[in-house]
């Protein structure tokens, strides 16, 4: 009979359970006495599946028992102090630290949001434990409120629950493969079963702040389908009561692992908060950690798989591509890797249908269909009707969009060239991905562009379109101009309510363009009709040759996966002729 109808059972010889304290996904932990020590302790009893056969039972027990003493091996203040790992008949349970207090979910239930500055005091704790943790090679992988207690009497937070840890090198504690963890709260690189980094607990830490300051995720939706949906697809919108820490929330909430607000810059910024009661802003030239790793190679080898198995494939390699798929290659991927800018995306535009194949027995469970899903991702309909005649405005720096209200595809002076035109494309010679065709423009420059992107321009500016101009790639060459790419990027940030319907989250970055110093521009606005809706737009601005070019593509908010895909290999590909 198991401690649930034996309470004051004693297991190991030593510790007596005496009261259940709760219940979750991995198991029972209760309330005991380590009578060998006299002292209070909280025990947890991880669940067995009583599916499995002898022998992976009990590789599933060694398994878990390996790792809950990696994760035994932990000192923070902030993490919960593991004191024992026992197995008995058969059963493995682990002793930690009693702690006197509820969650924070039961505080936030109970009593609502907390305020920024307290927020902040339970980010720069967890970020101090997560540190820690990702430092000896273990990803906690299960960051939401429920997880975090706070200690009555001291006020102390602490981080709990590593039942469903990762450690670098080894296998998960479920089975190697399936999907563990709180889906309101997981990042989406999780949700596609890909080899995952510190930088998904990250993601989940932004969650986190958005429900500790609003009282709810910003991913909760009524069914695991809706969820999903939010976490890939949807724009993320944080809370208004996240805006004193919009910069930090926003930053951790970056879908793509490798510009996610890294771990110390995060910290710093809420440090400041504190100290200031400002709204915090990024260190200038500020790199993300994961993408300062890339470019210097030392990147963390983090596994989902066997101790010497082969890795987990990286996301692009992962990819499923129909035959109407623009996803590059992955040969072409890796092989343009050294000259990627520092904001490269790991979601190609089959990712949903990724997504859709690895969770397609949990949607049915919910009652969603992986057909509806896709319908629903943002790769049908959308953006300008294709029947939306367009001209383009010329009005200050940076990326100035396509507005389709005129009554022409470009200027009367400079009419729109055939995509097939000699002029604006030629061969590829094996240097375009699959699904784009090399353009060597006129105006001294060649890049990737889609297959089907037909060319327009207005003085300064060029403009590949896709059919229904739902995609608008841009490029601007000038001369260099004051401040370098930064300044200029910083302008056009400043001007951006006055150039772009409805500006808002608009973020500059200072990066790298191959060895070129950059300055990347991100935001979101109106577009310019009801119709055409939402859109996002990313911009790189860089010196190279003696000009200034400015790269940039804009498409609405429920297609930024492919948007961003074109805009990375226009600028592997991006050549100065």
């Amino acid at each position: 009979m198991g401690p649930e109808g034996d309470s004051f059972r004693v297991i190991a010889g030593r510790y007596r359970l005496e009261a259940r304290l709760g219940r979750g996904g991995m198991g029972v932990v209760w309330r005991a006495t380590d009578q060998l020590l006299e002292r209070r302790v909280a025990v947890k009893e991880l669940t067995q599946d009583t599916s499995l056969s002898a022998d992976e039972a009990r590789l599933r027990r060694e398994r878990t028992l390996r790792e809950a003493r990696a994760v035994a091996q932990l000192r923070h203040p902030h993490i919960i102090v593991v004191h024992d790992v026992v197995e008995d008949d058969e059963r493995p349970y682990i002793v930690m630290e009693l702690i006197d207090g509820g969650s924070l979910a039961d505080r936030i239930s109970g009593r609502g949001p907390v305020d920024a500055d307290e927020a902040a005091r339970i980010g720069i704790a967890l970020l101090g434990a997560l540190n820690t943790a990702h430092a000896a090679g273990v990803l906690h992988r299960d960051i939401k409120p429920a997880n975090v207690l706070l200690e009555d009497d001291t006020d102390r937070i602490v981080l709990t629950d590593f039942g469903i840890a990762q450690v670098a090198g080894a296998t998960t504690l479920t089975e190697s493969g399936s999907f563990v963890g709180s889906p309101e709260y997981t990042a989406p690189e999780r949700m596609s079963g890909v080899r995952t980094g510190p930088e998904s607990d990250l993601w989940s830490l932004g969650a986190l702040l958005c429900t500790a300051l609003s009282g709810e995720s910003p991913f909760r939706r009524d069914s695991l389908g809706g969820i999903l949906h939010a976490v890939v697809i949807d724009e993320v919108r944080p809370p208004a009561q996240a805006a004193p820490l919009l910069p930090v929330v926003r930053g951790l909430l970056e879908r793509d692992p490798e510009r996610r607000l890294d771990a110390p810059e995060a910290e710093r910024m809420l440090r400041a908060f504190r100290t200031t009661g400002r709204t915090p802003k990024l260190s200038a030239g500020y790199t993300p950690g994961r993408q300062q790793a890339r470019q210097q190679g030392r990147q963390q080898a983090w596994r989902d798989d066997e101790p010497g198995g082969k890795a987990a494939p990286s996301p692009r390699t992962l990819s499923l591509r129909s035959a109407s798929s623009r996803t590059p290659s992955s040969a072409s991927s890796s092989s343009s890797a050294s000259s990627r800018t520092a904001d490269q995306a790991p979601w190609p535009s089959g990712r949903t249908v990724l997504i859709a194949a690895v969770l397609v027995a949990a949607l049915a469970g919910a009652g969603v269909s992986a057909a509806a899903l896709l319908m629903n991702s943002g790769d049908g309909g959308g953006g300008a009707p294709g029947s939306t005649a367009t001209a383009v405005t010329a009005s200050g720096s940076g990326a100035t969009e396509v507005s389709p209200t005129a009554t022409g595809p470009s200027s009367s002076s400079s009419p729109s060239i055939p995509a097939n035109s000699p002029s604006s494309s030629a061969p590829s010679s094996g240097t375009a991905p699959s699904g784009y065709r090399l353009a060597r423009d006129p105006r001294g420059f060649s890049l990737a562009v889609p297959d089907g992107f037909t060319r327009a321009e207005q003085k300064d500016r060029v403009f590949y379109l896709s059919p229904g101009e739902t995609f608008r790639l841009g490029i601007r060459v000038v001369d260099p101009e004051p401040g370098g790419p930064l300044a200029v990027m910083t302008r056009a940030d400043a001007n951006g309510p006055s150039s772009n319907p409805g500006y808002r989250d608009g973020r500059v970055t200072g990066t790298r363009h191959g060895q070129q110093a950059a300055a990347l521009w991100e935001f979101t606005w109106d577009g310019f009709s009801e119709a055409e809706g939402p859109r996002h737009t990313y911009d790189l601005c860089w010196e190279e040759g003696g000009r200034m070019y400015d790269v940039w593509v804009s498409a609405p908010v429920g297609k930024v996966r492919e948007a961003k895909e074109y805009f990375d290999v226009a600028l592997d590909t991006f050549a100065d002729e």
